[in-house]
């Protein structure tokens, strides 16, 4: 199995085998999920003029203790209107142009209108209630750096800075190949002694919702020269191939030496953490290989502290795990701390965390009620109430 490396090192080798995907220009309407690969600048001015932050009236400051003629109305959409004269105001809408000269719109709510047809302000905060011309973004400024992953309320700031084709990242492609011949599909009923390929299907959608573009490549069956077909298959078509299951120690658990055999170096087969201990990485010249213990439990924890980083710098993202320091909530132990290990935990409302019950690395269901996994660190076979723990979530 080769030398046993701490986490960070796996991390590190992980990361630093990582390339460059290449670009691509798209609608900024389809641009949800990628990753800018340049900087998106404004080519205005945002608010692009003096705006009304109610409906008010618009007038100077100095002349508030006058009763103010309405000169007339003001509404959204409309042209900029002349400054007013002296002692008047214009009645404006949310959003209309405020006037030159007018540097206050007290609210509605806060105006007396006079018998005379004449407003008076009844109000006590000055406050201008005004909008400034670029006082959120200034024509020519960045509004969103290259490496952020695009979310839905970027897609607004691209709409106002009139960004309406993006450049991104191309998506990594990324196959998932399963080992085993316990496994049947989903759809299939186990016979005695199988068991459903879950972990595949999970991979898939972890994939996708890290920024890659996912093909499931079926089930190898514990041959190697099938294994061996379909592995070389998915290396000359993807950047990252997951091959789960066969990692380990068994009669049966070949993969290693298929990868050896497709024309993978590798890099290192086993990391101190629980779960996840087999976790193989090579590298091919045409793709990054990484073998998954087959327990839907490791392959699930070590895509998100291995697989995800890796293609967040291939697509040049700047995004960071939404890792945190928070206390336990209650106490916490385990019989082996040899490793560094990962358990599922939910967050209370009040801040704290829990362990979930928790029955191995193949308890699927522990991780479908948990807000994140907590990192216990090596050495460590007990933690008290109170005390500060890393999460991370998932």
């Amino acid at each position: 199995m080769g030398e046993m490396l701490k986490f960070e090192e796996a991390l590190r080798i992980v990361t630093d085998s990582a390339f460059i995907t290449g670009t691509a220009e798209i609608d900024f309407t389809s641009a949800c999920g990628r990753v800018l690969s340049e900087d998106i600048v404004s080519d205005i001015d945002i608010p692009p003029f003096n705006r009304s932050a109610v409906d008010g009236y618009a007038c100077r400051k100095d002349e508030l203790t006058s009763d103010l003629e309405v000169a007339g109305v003001i509404a959204a959409g409309m042209e900029p209107l002349p400054p007013p004269g002296r002692n008047q105001c214009f009645k404006i809408m949310t959003g209309g142009v405020v006037p030159e000269e007018c540097d206050m719109v007290f609210m509605v709510e806060d105006a007396e209108v006079l018998s005379s047809g004449k407003v008076r302000f009844r109000g006590f905060s000055l406050k201008n209630n005004i909008s400034l011309k670029g006082e959120d973004i200034k024509a020519g400024s960045t509004v969103l750096p290259a490496g952020r992953n695009i979310e839905p309320q970027d897609i607004a700031v691209m709409a106002s800075a009139g960004c309406t084709r993006v450049k991104v990242r191309e998506k990594p492609l990324l196959a998932v190949i399963s080992s085993g011949d316990e496994l049947v599909e989903p759809s299939e009923k186990p016979a005695p002694g199988q068991i459903r390929d879950s972990n595949s299907y999970q991979l898939v959608a972890q994939a996708l919702r890290a920024g890659a573009s996912p093909r499931f490549y079926g089930i190898a069956r514990d041959n190697e020269n099938e294994t061996f077909e379909l592995l070389s298959r998915a290396i000359s078509e993807n950047d990252i191939v997951i091959i789960t299951g066969g990692v380990s120690v068994g009669d049966y658990d070949f993969i290693p030496s298929v990868m050896e055999k497709a024309g993978v170096t590798i890099l290192f087969s086993s990391i101190a953490v629980q779960p996840g201990k087999p976790t193989t990485f090579g590298l091919h010249p045409e793709a990054l290989i990484f073998g998954l213990p087959g327990n839907p439990v490791s392959s699930f924890i070590q895509f998100e502290v291995l697989v995800r980083p890796l293609i967040d710098v291939m697509t040049g993202s700047n995004r960071r795990p939404a890792e945190m320091t928070m206390r336990m909530g209650g106490d916490y132990s385990r019989r082996s701390a040899d490793r560094m290990g990962w358990h599922p935990v939910i967050i209370e409302p009040e801040g704290f965390i829990l362990p979930l019950e928790y029955h191995g690395s193949a308890h699927i269901s522990s991780l479908t009620g948990a807000d994140g996994i907590m990192r216990i660190p090596e050495g460590v076979y007990r933690l008290e109430k109170g005390a500060i723990v890393h999460v991370r979530r998932i």
